[in-house]
């Protein structure tokens, strides 16, 4: 994996790599190979996202096809969330 600094600007390379690794499941990875995993555990945790993955694409099919109605997007709303809240 690579990413580059532009400008030694090295925390917006770093947001970046973080996000990229996210994206790839690195750290869902690294979190899975902390412990040991009993082979019985293994099965039932890749089946389960088998049938995780199936259903996700079930369901974008059927929003393609117009099955089913796609989900609302909610309005973001600039600076929400970051509001400090106000005592007094």
């Amino acid at each position: 994996m690579l990413v580059l600094v532009r400008d030694n600007n090295v925390e917006q390379a770093l947001k970046y790599l973080k996000k990229k690794m996210q994206r790839e499941g690195i750290f869902r990875e690294m979190k899975r190979r902390k412990a040991y995993e009993k082979p019985s555990e293994k099965r039932v945790r890749e089946k389960a996202e088998a049938i995780r993955r199936a259903r996700k694409l079930a369901r974008k099919v059927a929003i393609r096809e117009g099955l089913i109605a796609a989900p609302k997007v909610k309005p973001r709303i600039a600076g929400a969330g970051r509001a400090k809240p106000a005592f007094g």
